[in-house]
């Protein structure tokens, strides 16, 4: 492997923001908050929005979306088509 062209590659703790799980796991990444770990160690902290423990399709909870309303939503804000219009 050529040296100094390779990224620091570090271990880096990784929390989701909706359920608050936490991992540790290695990444490039930079973060200026840190974290002390279950051993001990202090390693960075990186918040991210979504993770499997939070993601629809890992917890097998689906979103439904409301396709019924969306049409008559269109309808009112810009009128209805016709025909002759297109």
């Amino acid at each position: 492997m050529k040296s100094g062209i390779h990224p620091d590659y570090h271990p880096v703790v990784f929390q989701d923001a909706g359920t608050g799980t936490k991992f540790l796991t290695r990444s490039t990444i930079t973060s200026s908050r840190e974290i002390e770990w279950e051993d001990g160690a202090t390693y960075p902290l990186v918040v991210v929005d979504v993770t499997n423990e939070s993601h629809p399709f890992w917890t097998g909870a689906s979103r439904i979306m409301d396709t019924q309303g969306r049409v008559e939503k269109f309808e009112k804000r810009y009128g209805r088509r016709t025909r002759k219009d297109v």
